[in-house]
């Protein structure tokens, strides 16, 4: 992830009926390239929805855990 100024990046992670599973990004970073690695080992297969806010930047999607 390429930030050109300094913000809050916000990364949560939602189980299918909407329930917050984990938040592993809700911190400052400054500006520059960025790499964010997840590991959910733990939680159940399935699928997910994802989004991540970067300042007024906000992408979702999806993933499944198998």
């Amino acid at each position: 992830m390429d930030l050109p100024e300094a913000v809050r990046v916000r990364l949560v992670v939602f189980d299918v009926l909407g329930r917050e599973v984990a938040r592993p990004v809700d911190r400052f970073y400054e500006a520059g390239r960025h790499r964010l690695r997840v590991v959910g080992a733990d939680w159940p297969a399935g699928v997910y929805v994802y989004r991540l806010e970067a300042g007024r930047w906000v992408y979702s999607g999806t993933f499944v855990r198998r």
